[in-house]
């Protein structure tokens, strides 16, 4: 089924902000802190003491931009999940299609010195 040029610019769009999410090192940190369990923006800043509150919340503003976190707001508190989906869709379409002929060519070559 072909691709139609307006789904085909949007999944673009959305994969350049998971890109653009992922470039930055306090992002990734962000994303490897929530891995583990959901965090409050307070205890995030807490786990991040060179960046300051107004900086975590401007790096989960870029995270939700590209729906890398889901945020959720309880009283005064505002939790923060970890959604891997965009992660697992730019795997799916980047990584393991690019893996595929090096992984066969690695296996032929061992398949090849055993022999």
């Amino acid at each position: 089924m072909p691709i139609r040029k307006n789904g085909s610019k949007a999944r673009n769009d959305k994969d350049d902000l998971v890109f653009k999410a992922l470039a930055g090192a306090d992002r990734r940190r962000i994303l490897d802190l929530l891995r583990d369990t959901p965090m409050t923006t307070g205890e995030l800043s807490k786990r991040l003491p060179q960046l300051d509150r107004t900086t975590v919340m401007q790096h989960l503003g870029v995270l939700e931009k590209a729906r890398l976190v889901v945020s959720r707001k309880e009283g005064r508190c505002r939790w923060n999940y970890l959604d891997v989906s965009p992660i697992q869709r730019i795997h799916e379409r980047w990584i393991r299609s690019y893996a595929m002929p090096s992984a066969k060519l690695l296996n032929k070559l061992r398949t090849g010195l055993e022999s």
